[in-house]
């Protein structure tokens, strides 16, 4: 399996992990200029902007780099301004491991 299959087979996965856990997926893969945030959920009167990590060998949160939240962030503005969006919302991210998945709420730089 390539990179980007994997990639969309762990997006899969954390929406799965997601919905059980009470979440509502809004959208996948929201794409603005120059970024992208993978999942798009609601839970509890509040957007939340997924960014999933997933790997074997080595600690997939470390994947989140400053760069990559600012980027996020940028599509995060976009997506509401663009919907209108007057909730509350936050960064977060499902890292899944070989035998795990967690979910990270409101991710800060």
């Amino acid at each position: 399996m390539n990179t980007f299959n994997k990639g969309r087979a762990a997006e899969s996965k954390a929406a799965d992990f997601l919905e059980s856990k009470g979440f509502k997926i809004i959208e996948k893969n929201f794409y603005c200029k120059g970024g992208e945030i993978d999942i798009i959920a609601f839970k509890n009167d509040t957007f939340h902007f997924v960014e999933v990590k997933s790997g074997r060998d080595f600690e997939p949160v470390y994947n989140i780099t400053p760069q990559k939240i600012k980027r996020i962030t940028k599509c995060l503005f976009r997506y509401v301004q663009k919907n209108k969006i007057t909730s509350a919302y936050c960064i977060s991210a499902v890292i899944i491991k070989e035998n795990s998945i967690e979910i990270i709420e409101n991710l800060t730089l």
